[in-house]
């Protein structure tokens, strides 16, 4: 039966499972989903955990990754993940839509959506994607604030702090930041873009203790290490951002320049989920069984003559 039909109102929040998860010491290989069907599907296919990728987010509006959408829109679509899905989601937040004081409202409204884990960086506005040069940072006593802000209004969901220092000052000013961003109360550290096995083993052998989060992104920065190997460095969250859209855009253009060159679907059609593949991942009939079942509990009224007789 689907997610929201079993929800209850007494269930967990899921950032208390999330937390569950790293307390008790769980590796989790987190994919990125860019709608709530990827979700179902994400759950499906076993995985604990999803992630909501500002950069997906903003691909899936047509937008480049410059924190252009709002806050309304990314509270919306994090809602409709997290209902269909039923998994813990982070969510990521770029620099959380302002200052400290926007943070307050972002985390509120994300948490009552349903986010786990909100994630703050601390680029300045418009950011990049974290793979990227000409990055700009704010402060490390702003984003400090950000932390203590978010931190004092979320009732359940962990807060990830993400630093952008490596591409711009180093792996110091990044350990810095880091053990600045734990003092402030930071759940969980996202060193973003190291570029190499060893800086993910220095950052956290200096941050022992500390839940870590490694993004293993493509066509970016760091190189192509496996969710084993993170994990044995002390790494405990590791997200595929992006892997699923592109993926995803990659069998649609290839579907639309078949369709354009030939007329017909005919030749590709052992790459689509068949139409049965689609009710099951929707849960279609259990849909109509529980529409049949309210019909048949459900006594008939009277005919409107014989209300109004």
């Amino acid at each position: 039966m689907r997610a929201w039909l079993l929800q209850k109102s007494g269930d967990r929040h899921p950032g208390e499972i999330l937390r569950e998860y790293l307390e008790k010491g769980e590796h989790l290989i987190v994919p990125g989903v860019f709608n709530p069907l990827v979700g179902i599907m994400a759950r499906r296919t076993g995985f604990k955990a999803i992630y909501i990728s500002g950069a997906a987010f903003s691909a899936s509006l047509g937008l480049p990754d410059l924190g252009l959408f709002t806050l309304s829109e990314l509270v919306e679509f994090t809602s409709s993940v997290v209902k269909a899905s039923g998994l813990p989601a982070i969510v990521d937040a770029d620099t959380g839509f302002g200052e400290a004081l926007n943070v307050v409202r972002t985390v509120r409204e994300l948490e009552s959506a349903g986010a786990a884990a909100i994630q703050l960086e601390d680029q300045v506005l418009p950011k990049k994607c974290g793979h990227l040069s000409g990055k700009r940072l704010v402060p490390t006593e702003e984003m400090v604030q950000k932390i203590k802000a978010a931190k004092a209004v979320s009732k359940h969901s962990l807060i990830i702090a993400r630093t952008d220092a490596r591409g711009v000052y180093g792996m110091e000013e990044a350990l810095q930041r880091a053990r600045a961003y734990v003092e402030a109360g930071a759940d969980i550290i996202f060193p973003e873009a190291l570029t190499s096995q060893e800086e993910f083993a220095t950052f956290a052998r200096e941050l022992n203790g500390v839940p870590l989060l490694a993004n293993m992104t493509e066509f970016g920065k760091t190189p192509y290490i496996p969710a084993k190997t993170f994990f044995e460095l002390g790494y405990q969250i590791v997200i595929f951002p992006v892997t699923t859209l592109r993926i995803a855009l990659k069998a649609v253009q290839n579907a639309l320049t078949t369709l354009k060159e030939s007329g017909t679907q005919q030749s590709i059609l052992d790459q689509m989920l068949t139409r049965q593949e689609l009710y099951d991942l929707i849960n279609y009939y259990d849909y109509e069984t529980f529409d049949q079942q309210l019909t048949k509990e459900t006594p008939k009224s009277e005919s409107h003559e014989q209300q109004y007789s």
